[in-house]
């Protein structure tokens, strides 16, 4: 049981590091983009007008496949059913390559329906096309991450994903520069590049993962499985059972960004015009999206690495070692989004002024957003811990709801003047927070866990708390003292950053203590 709760953490870290470094390069090139002369706010909306389309195909393969056939294999892989395991990539490779192939095509040949009429963005429309071929690489590597997630091999597909993600921020500062040289900084042409850079990079990304899995396949192994082998037709049956409620729920959950990219620029055009529509759109996809979304990749490690976890421990009946995961998931989310969520409350306006020295505008809505954070992780982890345990539907129902309210609120909340885009932040954290409500009491009914959820942030709230009077203490001493503005920021951030890890370490070590000489009592 130790050994494999190391596994579990191990995984987890391994996992956190990727996306870390995954989420530094995206902002890199995110960063360039924004503050390039003739992109910025604009070339963002035109950008991720089609990058948001797309994304729908990549929130699937990140997270709907990789998860479904994580859990299939890590099931395979408690029983030493090596065959099996070969059995249900073969399978799902065939099941998803055709549907991806499909989509590919279906992007591309109806391209300009989607940018003019789905989007109303006509300069989305070559890049809509230049993303197209993506979605077929990006399904197929996800396949093969999935079956190394299942095996708990979490290294392999952490590799893959960094490698896509410095190859994508490379080729989008070349071509855009390039691009920008040529065309005398035309914006859609820029925007079109940006695009193409992202094709390549997933490209030579599933090139990487393939070469990895033939060379694991071709390692004869010893150990083989005695029980019956299941026919072909049943593991198809399977994958899409599994599959399929996580994939439609991963795609609900992109929803939510597609609904701002359709409803936002529709809604504004008409109002406050359609260059200052696109603007305020570019800001929220192109800055408060990608922030949001760090923290929220971070924890999402948490999620793949639960799901072959407890998906393991269910097929030899082992009911504490699932609660004891789900407890230790649980406080880990805590443990990443609280202090996150307060560092983008209250640094809001810093952090814009740090990151988009050219773009300022926008960071009030990073505050609103920021309420979201710790919230939209719960779903997260609490979907993956429903998923595993064959409760695949129910976490489905909760996106189709939290879709509706999402959708209402930006018809409603967009049109009122002086809120607008704020409309659409709004929206994102009701959604979030009664997303939470309905999955946390539904978890609540099936599995009594000795700890009650929100007991768990008790001790990271507080902490937090303190961390924050403190940092913006230190912030208006270095203000009064020193000029250099962004220096005095970062100082302060750091500061944050190692007091709360002091503060865990210490209070983590007083309980493991604690626990040891309780133990010796006994």
């Amino acid at each position: 049981m130790k050994f494999n709760m190391s596994i579990f953490l191990k995984s987890i870290c391994s996992l956190i590091f990727s996306q870390m470094l995954i989420k530094i390069f995206g902002l890199v090139y995110t960063l360039y983009i924004t503050n390039k002369t003739g992109f910025g706010d604009k070339g963002n909306a035109i950008y991720m007008g089609g990058y948001q389309i797309y994304s729908l195909m990549l929130t699937v393969s990140s997270i709907g496949i990789p998860n479904a056939i994580a859990k299939l294999v890590a099931e395979k892989e408690v029983l030493r059913d090596y065959k099996g395991e070969k059995k249900v990539v073969y399978i799902s490779s065939i099941l998803f390559g055709i549907i991806a192939f499909l989509g590919s095509l279906v992007l591309y040949f109806n391209s300009t329906i989607v940018a003019d009429y789905l989007l109303e963005i006509p300069e989305a429309e070559e890049s809509i096309k230049m993303l197209s071929p993506a979605i077929f690489f990006v399904s197929m590597g996800a396949v093969l991450r999935g079956y190394f997630n299942g095996k708990n091999e979490f290294k392999i597909g952490a590799k893959t994903q960094v490698l896509e993600q410095i190859l994508k921020t490379f080729f989008t500062i070349i071509f855009v520069e390039y691009i920008s040289i040529k065309t005398s900084y035309d914006t859609k042409a820029m925007a079109t590049a940006a695009s193409f850079g992202t094709t390549i990079s997933t490209i030579i990304s599933f090139l990487y993962i393939a070469k990895m899995y033939y060379k694991e396949e071709n390692i004869k192994v010893k150990l083989f499985y005695e029980g019956p082998s299941e026919s072909s037709r049943y593991i198809l049956r399977k994958i899409i059972l599994f599959s399929f409620p996580i994939t439609i729920g991963a795609i609900l959950a992109s929803l939510s960004k597609n609904i701002d990219s359709i409803t936002i620029v529709r809604i504004l055009k008409d109002l406050i015009g359609k260059e200052m529509a696109l603007e305020k759109y570019g800001i929220l996809s192109s800055k408060i999206d990608i922030l949001i979304a760090l923290p929220l990749s971070i924890n999402s490690s948490v999620s793949q690495a639960l799901i072959p976890a407890i998906s393991e421990r269910k097929v030899i009946n082992d009911i504490e070692g699932v609660e004891a995961k789900i407890i230790e998931a649980i406080d880990l989310t805590f443990l990443i989004t609280i202090p996150c969520a307060f560092g983008m409350m209250f640094y809001s306006k810093e952090i814009f002024y740090i990151l988009f020295p050219n773009a300022k505008v926008g960071y009030e809505l990073l505050m609103i957003a920021s309420i979201s954070i710790v919230f939209s992780s719960l779903v997260q982890v609490i979907g993956s811990v429903l998923q595993s345990l064959d409760k695949i539907f129910f976490p489905l129902i909760v996106s189709i709801i939290g879709i509706i309210i999402k959708f209402i609120c930006n018809i409603f909340l967009i049109r009122i003047e002086g809120i607008y885009e704020k409309g659409a932040v709004i929206g994102n954290v009701l959604m979030a927070i009664s997303s939470y409500i309905i999955i946390s009491n539904f978890l609540k009914r099936n599995i009594k866990l000795k700890t009650k959820i929100m007991k768990i942030s008790y001790g990271y709230l507080i902490i937090s708390i303190i961390m924050i009077i403190l940092s913006k203490f230190l912030y208006s001493i270095l203000n009064k003292n020193f000029i250099n503005l962004r220096a005095n920021i970062l100082i302060s951030i750091v500061f944050s950053v190692i007091f709360y890890g002091f503060c865990i370490f210490f209070i983590k070590k007083i309980k493991k203590t604690f626990k040891k000489s309780e133990t010796a009592k006994r």
